[in-house]
């Protein structure tokens, strides 16, 4: 069965970056998605598997306004 409130892996989260910028991302456990925020991405987390591809990435139009 699978559980709604799944936590992603803290090992796997230390070394994933994102595959535009190379750069760090954080958690958002709310949204389940991989934040970019030097990117302007946020890439979601389905199933517990995070999908690291810039075309499923949802663009972050509050931080792409602040900048």
């Amino acid at each position: 069965m699978a559980e709604p409130d799944r936590k992603a892996d803290p090992k796997l989260l230390e070394i994933l970056v994102c595959p535009l910028t190379k750069g760090p991302l954080r958690y958002d456990a709310a949204a389940q998605e991989l934040i970019s925020d030097r990117a302007g991405l946020a890439y979601p987390i389905r199933d517990g598997i995070p999908i690291m591809l810039i075309d499923e990435a949802r663009p972050l139009e509050d931080d792409a306004s602040a900048r």
